[in-house]
């Protein structure tokens, strides 16, 4: 038995709040959950889109990304660690913008993208401050941003990429290589509010986003496709956003569950316990 499970034995909730985040992060995934919905898989249907149009979606994702991390954690109550979270709020309002976007294809998906990510940011960050984490902490806004890689992979992977742990990975590997350019950062401006310079903050915000962007890509180009489905239209739209977010604040909550669990026992002890219940739920 590893470090935390036997340390959990006297602290129950912890065990059962690790478990309650390795169901959320272990559970269908979204092209699983929008194919449900259609009721056709989703792979043939992005296959066959344009390759200029699948390329406008990638550059549209990155540029949404991009303003949801700059308008939604900016504009964030960040005085409250520990607030309870407003999921409902969150779906209503992604609900509104998929209707608005549903059946105008790639015009309307430039306009509706934006909104309904930021509105998936601002549900993000919601709950990592219900977990106890202060958005004006570095670490917990790229946290915020991990959790757009979690919905898929980038045909660029590796397949050894996957799984929760090496979905991080890749930020950490990315915030190594740019750490020494930040460690020479005066503290200094505003920035983003991460405790570095406006130009220190500019790079770190456009390597992440880029990132992440690959994978959150993905999952948007299968929405795209999915909402291009014959009479599916505007009633889908509203139904696959309100998914969308749903699925986001799950990943969420999982991803700081176990990353509050982290600050307790450590990484080393909390992977491992994560590991043997993924493996007791997959057996």
């Amino acid at each position: 038995m590893n470090e935390l499970a036997l340390r959990v034995q006297d602290h129950p909730q912890d065990m059962a709040d690790l478990q309650r985040a390795v169901a959320l992060l272990e559970a269908p995934t979204l092209t699983a959950r929008m194919a449900n919905v259609v009721g056709a898989p989703l792979e043939f249907a992005v296959r066959k889109l344009p390759n200029a149009v699948s390329s406008r979606i990638q550059s549209v994702t990155e540029a949404a990304l991009y303003k949801a991390a700059q308008a939604a954690l900016l504009t964030m109550d960040r005085t409250q660690p520990g607030k309870r979270a407003s999921p409902r709020l969150h779906k209503l309002a992604a609900a509104a913008s998929g209707a608005v976007g549903g059946a105008g294809g790639l015009m309307t998906l430039a306009i509706e993208l934006p909104l309904s990510t930021t509105i998936i940011m601002r549900a993000v960050a919601d709950i990592a401050r219900s977990e106890g984490f202060d958005l004006n902490d570095f670490a917990t806004r790229q946290a915020c941003l991990e959790v757009f890689a979690l919905g898929g992979n980038s045909g660029k992977d590796d397949a050894s990429e996957t799984g929760y742990y090496m979905t991080r990975g890749f930020t950490t590997e990315l915030m190594r290589h740019f750490s020494a350019e930040l460690a020479g950062s005066a503290v200094k401006g505003h920035g983003l509010g991460l405790g570095i310079g406006p130009k220190e903050a500019g790079k770190w915000l456009a390597k992440i986003v880029e990132k992440v962007a690959a994978r959150f890509g993905v999952v948007v180009s299968e929405k795209f496709a999915a909402q291009a489905v014959p009479v599916i239209g505007a009633v889908a739209g509203a139904t696959l956003n309100t998914m969308f977010v749903s699925y986001y604040q799950d990943m969420a909550r999982g991803h700081f569950i176990v990353r509050r669990l982290e600050k307790t026992y450590g990484f080393e002890p909390v992977r491992l316990a994560y590991q043997s219940l993924a493996g007791h739920m997959q057996g």
